[in-house]
């Protein structure tokens, strides 16, 4: 949940550089989240067969629209990877996947976009002791 709240935390930030972890546990947390009130939407009412979607599920889905987009540029800095590249994703199906696989890359050296972050120190290292 710490990795979640800090890309919330950091929510216009566009710069620098987001490790595996920090993007992933965003997303998942990100998903169960859009479940749950897709869920939620679908008992009181507000879910909209038309459309595919709920009035709840759609709020958070825009709320964090922005933090996602920023997360996504720092891990594409990550890779070593300029933030266009998130444009592939235009391509249907082969551009999601080629993100996919990008995303899943590790990071290693400094690169133009910052430190590696997992070179530095954060207040998760106790807990993940």
């Amino acid at each position: 949940m710490e990795w979640y709240l800090k890309v919330l935390k950091n929510y216009f930030g566009f710069s620098g550089r987001a490790r595996r972890k920090e993007y992933w546990m965003f997303v998942l947390i990100s998903t169960v989240i859009s479940i749950v009130l897709s869920l939620v939407d679908l008992g009181i009412g507000t879910f909209d067969e038309e459309t595919g979607s709920g009035l709840l599920s759609t709020i958070y889905g825009l709320a964090v629209l922005i933090p996602t987009i920023a997360v996504s540029f720092r891990r594409l800095h990550d890779t070593n990877h300029s933030a266009w590249w998130l444009l592939i994703v235009l391509i249907p199906f082969l551009g999601a996947l080629f993100l996919l696989i990008v995303f899943c890359f590790d990071s290693k050296e400094d690169n133009q976009y910052g430190p590696n972050p997992k070179a530095i120190p954060d207040d998760n290292a106790e807990i993940e002791a």
